[in-house]
């Protein structure tokens, strides 16, 4: 018997029992009207079975890898399929790159932006907002553009959909020139610090990122990465806030080898080679972590903080590590960053699911009197009319999906469970 297809932890075995490859648009269109159920999985970055589906798995890594810039319009279109890695590397080689990246460059563009992943930055929305268009295959076979500039308000509902609307087989982005980036590791932040100076610490620099492993009172690592063209060359200062510089590369993870994460210590280099965490050319294998994240109000950053240093001793015992960052403000109907400035809780836990799942449950009731947003992608075990009640354009998502997907086809139970379903 054929081996069911897993997600990248290797945490969730997918229920098809296999993964379809069109080579054609047309195919794709033709597989897509005669099937019952579709989903269409892309990088399988994710933890839960948002990318699951009981009838047909999709894989667009067989159609045309396109990446074809406009310098006119100052975009590029992107199949879907690509992952970031390759589109930085062809960006940069024309002079262009988008505004910012996740931690991992090895994940899809178009899985990316479905479900509101995001980087680092004060100012830096998350990986969707780039979006100007959206080309999509809908539940009959059609093709479908959305545009910013054509669509208005329902563009808005139609980037992060969490594969709800149809099969994105290209999107648009909005690129700006290429740009050089440093970036610095200091330890050894006390967290006291942040109570007068966290807004402070976060916008030193273009993407900053706080590492914990919760064990302390102290913050492991704060990884700055300063944009030349913005720091007018001047590195950053010689500590932070008490932390002080890394004598060496860091890896997030405390005793973990510094081989696989890009370049540090202030090291000049290009956007995509700095703003991941992790280098390109470093092929993840199947992860032995589980991820969770949660995002709240930017306003509540340090009040949140510390209603999870009462949980250290629930959640040091099975994280890997915590990354905390934030995200600027946005107005695609599900996006955790909807209407609010943001600052995301990250967890990477060791993969043992019985032993996270009582923490998770701690970690949303601590964390609800601000109304945190999970990440779509992750785990957690928020009740669906909780989450539900948390996007305010719910409903207007789904009117949208209704005229795109009448049957539901893109549907799977997570979707219908914590997006659909109007109960």
């Amino acid at each position: 018997m054929t081996q069911r297809p897993k997600n990248w932890a290797g945490n969730l075995v997918f229920r098809a029992e296999r993964v379809d490859r069109p080579s054609s648009l047309q195919q794709l269109r033709s597989l897509i009207s005669r099937s019952a159920r579709v989903r269409v999985l892309g990088s399988g970055h994710s933890f839960n079975d948002i990318a699951d589906s009981p009838g047909t798995l999709v894989s667009l890594d067989g159609l045309p890898q396109g990446v074809d810039i406009d310098t006119g319009s100052a975009t590029v279109k992107v199949a879907g399929s690509v992952r970031y890695a390759e589109l930085g590397r062809r960006l940069h080689a024309k002079g262009y790159a988008v505004p910012n990246l996740a931690s991992l460059p090895h994940i899809s563009v178009a899985g990316s932006c479905a479900t509101a992943t995001h980087g680092s930055g004060e100012g830096n929305g998350n990986l969707a907002t780039s979006v100007s268009a959206v080309e999509m295959v809908t539940a009959d076979g059609d093709v479908v553009v959305l545009s910013r500039a054509g669509d208005g308000d329902r563009f808005d509902g139609a980037v992060v959909a969490l594969g709800a609307l149809g099969a994105v087989v290209s999107l648009t982005l909005d690129i700006v020139p290429a740009f050089d980036v440093r970036q610095y590791v200091f330890e050894g932040l006390p967290v006291e610090v942040l109570d007068d100076h966290f807004g402070d610490v976060v916008s030193s620099a273009y993407s900053v990122s706080l590492f914990t492993d919760w064990r302390t009172s102290r913050i492991n690592q704060v990884w700055v990465k300063q944009r030349l063209d913005e720091a007018g060359g001047s590195p950053v200062a010689p500590d932070l806030f008490g932390a002080t510089p890394a004598e060496a590369p860091r890896h997030p993870v405390p005793g973990v080898s510094a081989v696989h994460c890009t370049e540090q210590m202030g090291v000049p280099g290009p956007w995509f080679e700095r703003l991941p965490h992790f280098r390109a050319d470093f092929t993840p294998s199947s992860g032995e972590e589980l991820q969770s994240e949660y995002m709240v109000p930017r306003r509540h950053a340090v009040e949140a903080l510390h209603a999870l240093e009462g949980l250290r001793d629930r959640i040091a015992p099975v994280l890997q590590i915590s990354e905390i960052r934030t995200i600027a403000s946005d107005e695609q109907w599900l996006s955790p960053a909807y209407g609010r400035e943001t600052v995301a809780f990250h967890f990477t836990w060791i993969k043992d699911y019985p032993a996270v799942l009582p923490v998770l449950g701690l970690i949303e009731e601590r964390l609800a009197p601000f109304e945190p947003r999970p990440h779509w992608g992750k785990l957690f075990t928020m009740p669906p009319g909780t989450l539900r009640s948390r996007y305010e354009r719910l409903p207007d998502f789904r009117r949208l999906a209704r005229r795109y997907d009448p049957s539901a086809k893109f549907a799977n139970e997570f979707v219908a469970t914590y997006v659909l379903d109007d109960s």
